[in-house]
């Protein structure tokens, strides 16, 4: 009987534990506060959070791989997923599904804030580069910066597939902190005239334009870009789906069977990654650095671009829209509307802000395309 609870005492976690995962473990219990009590993006943060917190559990065998003959453990076949590209464009099939592009249709130049909101990804990738990291590891590191964590998660898993931790940590947390990130940059860079201006109501966008839209984008990038293909083609069959009026079921299953399931697979997945050996080290925090001035280079580089558009329409743009410009929609567009209320309650800039928020989905998927073009 002693050596059976000898044995026993032996083979728990709390034998096993080192102070790595103990650390790591309270990360993920701080995650899982800000997503289930803070509501800093639930659906993703806490399938995260629980992912890193399982891969933390000492000899649970959870992550590991096949091995003398015996089957892995469930998340090593969920992070299956992650490795071959496959989660990600998916998710960009239900975002299609879920996304209205006719504030963009209806303002073609508003895609000019999303492109110019991609500084976020360009500068960053080249401050990483000074700062001693590879060129796979500069792109990762970028990549954050389009403010869409599907998209960072695809690059990285394939420039970088060891970052994709922290890499993914920071995405989603920049991404739920958008609206303290934000307001005050955009509040440093326009003036309060700028912040008042009412824009002129957007025009009424046609069945025709809206069907036509997914099939034109793909086709032009498709053929500039080969390598943004999986992402820019699943966004715009899912848009299809959305706007053609004969797929309402495969519209509907995109939109939330689809998504949902995906989101806890690509979540938990891509939170196990974030073992204490990976993710407690010097770099990481690094990452972590760089995440927030990729995020904060974005906001200023579609503010500025929004200020130069104010200049040239004479005071008729709003430079707040700019701000949306990343891609973590539908919240930056909410962002921008509640800095420009502020100023003024009745100015409505939602719909407007919506244009360069789901450009910036665009742009982030082309600028992940520019990536893997040149890196991989």
């Amino acid at each position: 009987m002693e050596a059976f609870f000898s044995h026993f005492i032996s083979s728990t976690g709390f034998i096993a534990m080192t102070w790595g995962q103990l650390i790591m473990l309270t990360v993920s219990c701080i995650l899982l506060y800000l997503g289930i009590v803070k509501e800093y993006e639930p659906l993703l943060l806490v399938p995260i959070a629980f992912g890193m917190l399982l891969a933390n559990l000492p000899a649970s065998g959870i992550t590991d791989g096949p091995k003398d003959g015996l089957v892995g453990g469930l998340i090593y076949y969920l992070y299956q997923g992650v490795k071959l590209g496959i989660y990600p464009p998916l998710i960009f099939l239900g975002i299609g599904a879920m996304t209205d592009f006719g504030p963009l249709i209806a303002n073609p130049w508003s895609l000019l804030l999303g492109a110019a909101a991609q500084l976020g990804i360009f500068i960053p990738f080249i401050a990483a580069y000074y700062m001693g990291f590879d060129l796979k590891s500069c792109g990762s590191i970028g990549i954050i910066g389009g403010a869409d964590g599907p998209t960072a998660i695809y690059v990285t898993s394939r420039l970088k597939p060891e970052l994709l931790g922290p890499i993914a940590i920071a995405a989603y947390s920049y991404m739920a902190l958008v609206p303290l990130i934000q307001p005050p940059i955009m509040k440093a860079l326009t003036t309060k005239k700028e912040r008042l201006v009412k824009m002129a109501q957007l025009r009424e966008v046609s069945k025709a334009e809206r069907v036509v839209f997914p099939i034109f984008v793909t086709i032009l990038i498709g053929l500039l870009l080969p390598a943004a293909v999986p992402l820019v083609g699943a966004l715009m069959l899912g848009n299809l789906f959305r706007e053609s009026g004969v797929t309402e079921r495969l519209s509907d299953t995109a939109q939330h069977a689809l998504i949902n399931t995906l989101t806890i697979f690509l979540g938990v997945s891509v939170g196990s990654t974030a073992s204490a050996a990976r993710f407690l080290n010097p770099q990481t925090l690094m990452i972590i650095g760089l995440g927030l001035f990729a995020f904060s280079c974005g906001t200023a580089g579609g503010v500025i671009f929004g200020k130069i558009m104010y200049w040239i329409t004479k005071g008729k743009v709003n430079p707040l829209i700019g701000s949306a410009g990343v891609s973590a929609v539908p919240m930056a567009a909410r962002v921008s509307q509640v800095v420009g209320s502020k100023e003024d309650p009745t100015n409505f800039l939602l719909m407007h802000a919506m244009g360069p928020n789901v450009a910036g989905v665009i742009g982030s998927a082309v600028a992940a395309g520019v990536l893997l073009t040149v890196l991989e």
